[in-house]
């Protein structure tokens, strides 16, 4: 049997929580793993699934109240790995529902915010974007956003464009970050995507995450009450906050993907045949198993210590970036062995492999570049800023 877990670290959780993740590991390999690669390939997401995955519960999972399981983060990593273990790009629609848009309005709303929206999006009624990256505008997003907010009276118009922007081509609203023309600070705004004045176009022509169906939006006059505007996001310091959260769930992403691209190329090794015999059987092919589980395992242990903090409430901006950081990097070598062992075969999708080594190359850009994190971390180290 192929299994990931050489530490056996899913032991860590309480019966019930193990439960829930086994639940969401059953869903995954019978509802979404015979069907995930012909989506993948059309480019298309399995809507019909949708109200299977409101079903397992999982939405807004370590949010309090409000319609939410109020979980552990532990737990919503493990969701979360078990996710990407069969397809990243669900996982990512997770990720961006629950951590981004959920994430912001838990985290940065009114009282009333919170109970008109997170009941809807935890019941998986109303789906969620999160809009922060820009076509000109990425890692400097923090100083550099070009979409602007003005106020008049109760009503702040917006205007740029978001990039990149996950379920936003088919969701019900998006968090828009902006910049506030009259002091200079990053706002967020919740939109619903009918809004006159939001625009949205499907990105194509992807080599990653094709099942997550990204959005390219414009804002023209987009008119949005002051009502709408996240009470507790004053500046790109609450952005933030939420982006913390939500890159500590990126790294238990990467280590589902290079579990899943392991466990596939293990069980090929056991069965795949060469002069005669397994191929498991060859020392190189030992190697590189032996090399993709010490990547998987050291992850997987840096993951839940990061989660343990998270939980406990001392995680920092530095934890998150070191595990993001690392996390994916061993993912992307992960992957790549997982396809050197399948040789050609590696390549083609019904193989499974190729998906991995694809769908990690946008999972090690995304929630921060491992540039961008490795420099968050050597600040709060060395106590000099290497930023410009």
């Amino acid at each position: 049997m192929a299994d990931g877990d050489f530490y056996l670290v899913s032991q860590t959780l309480s019966p019930e929580d193990n439960a829930l993740r086994l639940k969401v590991r059953a869903f995954m390999e019978a509802e979404v793993q015979p069907i995930i690669a012909d989506f993948w390939e059309r480019d298309e997401f399995p809507f019909e699934l949708l109200p299977k995955i409101g079903a397992l519960g999982i939405m807004g999972l370590p949010y309090q109240g409000y319609g939410c399981p109020g979980r552990t983060t532990i737990l919503t990593g493990f969701v979360m790995m078990e996710m990407a273990r069969v397809d990243a790009s669900l996982s990512t629609f997770f990720g961006v529902h629950t951590g981004l848009a959920m994430g912001s309005i838990h985290a940065c709303g009114s009282e009333e915010q919170k109970r008109k929206w997170l009941p809807p999006m935890a019941a998986l009624e109303k789906v969620g974007s999160f809009g922060l990256t820009e076509p000109l505008v990425g890692s400097g997003a923090s100083g550099g956003l070009l979409t602007t907010a003005k106020r008049d009276g109760d009503t702040w118009t917006l205007n740029g464009e978001k990039k990149w922007i996950g379920n936003a081509t088919w969701g019900d609203l998006t968090i828009i970050w902006a910049r506030d023309v009259d002091d200079g600070q990053v706002k967020g705004f919740i939109v619903e995507n009918q809004t006159p004045g939001f625009k949205v176009e499907k990105i194509q022509h992807k080599m990653a995450l094709r099942v997550v169906q990204n959005g390219h939006i414009t804002l023209t006059d987009c008119k949005v009450s002051e009502a709408d505007r996240l009470a507790n996001a004053n500046s790109f310091a609450d952005t933030a906050r939420v982006l913390r959260m939500t890159r500590a769930s990126v790294a238990w992403e990467s280590v589902g993907c290079a579990t899943g691209a392991y466990e596939h190329a293990l069980r090929y090794a056991q069965t795949r045949q060469q002069f005669g015999r397994p191929i498991a059987k060859f020392q190189l092919v030992q190697d590189l198993l032996f090399k993709m589980l010490g990547n998987i395992t050291s992850t997987q242990s840096l993951c839940l210590r990061l989660s343990q903090l998270q939980d406990q409430g001392v995680m920092r901006d530095e934890h998150a970036s070191l595990a993001k950081g690392i996390c994916t990097t061993r993912m992307r070598e992960t992957v790549g062995w997982a396809r050197e062992l399948l040789g050609a075969n590696g390549i083609l999708l019904d193989q499974h492999i190729g998906r991995f080594v694809a769908d990690a190359e946008a999972l090690y850009s995304y929630e921060g570049t491992r540039e961008m994190n490795a420099l968050i971390v050597g600040k709060a180290i060395t106590g000099f800023s290497a930023f410009v």
